[in-house]
């Protein structure tokens, strides 16, 4: 038995831990007020919806998208994911401690194929306890402000559900981040009209009902996923950039030196190795946030007792001051570009 309370195979790892999930969802929880610099949402009333629920939703920054997810979201979000992304260990415990499971595509291994039956019929036992899951419905993460090409997988777990007499619900979510390289960033997390199993017939062959599915979900996702080209560096500011009033910058200055000050010592070292392991690919985001959230409780600590040493418990007060410095630091940060 499990972190959700059902049983199977993707359950099963000795590697998943009961407190493992409440504990990553809380450092998620806290760190969101540091990296995420403003929060744009038109539905938020959606974020406390009862399951069964599937997300389906655009994928530019890798596993950080169900990161935000399952933080913003009252209940667990379980997620699929590309199959390939679970090849090495660490990565593989990892994405299943955030309860995301592997969904595996014919490039990486005719072998891998069979496995995606157990992870749908793993989704169809979640849907029946009103879980909430999101499915990535383009299929693979690229660092870019563009609604590419629907795969059929949303589709075919969708129709699955319904044909089953599961009352699912199905979300198209846009997900714009303002920027893939900078750390603090305004997000825009979109949600469209909720897709049932009335808006389509399901009698039709399955070709045709995934072609109907999809252009449903299509339509929704064209008016949630902004389309930005990469260089039109005018246009991200424009849409992406909220501006601060001289005021406001004035009055962050200090703190935000203060705060660059504090965490140079945590943050250049793991840009510089996040750099060189993401080299090539879409994962520097991800991977970014992902190690500072993890550390960052550790060096607060660590900070502590160091100045601890010349200040006695005065120290303690860097457990509050730290954060909000950068807070004030990610504030100021640029919004766009690299």
């Amino acid at each position: 038995m499990g972190l959700s309370g059902i049983p199977g195979p993707i359950w099963k790892s000795r590697t998943q831990k009961p407190l493992l999930y409440p504990i990553l969802k809380i450092l998620a929880r806290a760190s969101f007020w540091i990296y995420c610099r403003k929060l744009v949402m038109n539905e938020p009333a959606l974020l406390r919806i009862n399951g069964p629920v599937l997300l389906a939703a655009n994928h530019p920054n890798s596993f950080l998208d169900s990161v935000i997810l399952d933080t913003l979201f009252s209940k667990p979000v379980w997620s699929l994911a590309r199959g390939d992304a679970f090849k090495k260990p660490l990565y593989s415990r990892l994405m299943r401690a955030m309860k995301i499971m592997p969904v595996y595509r014919t490039s990486e291994g005719v072998e891998n194929l069979s496995s995606n039956y157990q992870t749908f019929n793993d989704c169809i036992a979640l849907f029946r306890n009103d879980a909430i899951i999101c499915i990535f419905s383009e299929g693979k993460c690229i660092n870019e402000w563009h609604l590419r090409p629907l795969k059929k997988g949303t589709a075919r777990l969708a129709i699955k559900a319904w044909e089953e007499g599961i009352p699912l619900q199905v979300i198209p979510v846009g997900i714009n981040f303002s920027s893939f390289s900078q750390f603090g960033k305004n997000i825009f997390l979109q949600f469209g009209q909720i897709i049932r199993s009335t808006d389509i017939s399901l009698q039709q062959p399955d070709g045709l009902r995934h072609a109907a599915f999809n252009t449903l979900l299509e339509k929704e996702l064209q008016q949630l996923v902004f389309e930005i080209p990469k260089d039109d560096l005018k246009l991200q500011q424009e849409k992406l950039a909220f501006p601060l009033s001289l005021l406001k910058k004035w009055l962050l200055f200090i703190p935000a030196c203060i705060g660059a000050l504090l965490h140079a010592p945590l943050f250049l070292p793991v840009r510089s190795f996040v750099n060189k392991k993401t080299k090539d690919t879409d994962h520097y985001d991800s991977v970014m946030v992902a190690i500072l959230m993890l550390l960052y409780p550790l060096y607060l600590i660590l900070l502590t007792i160091v100045i601890g040493v010349w200040a006695g418990w005065w120290a303690l007060l860097v457990l509050i001051i730290s954060p909000i410095t950068a807070r004030a630091f990610v504030m100021l940060n640029r919004q766009t570009g690299n």
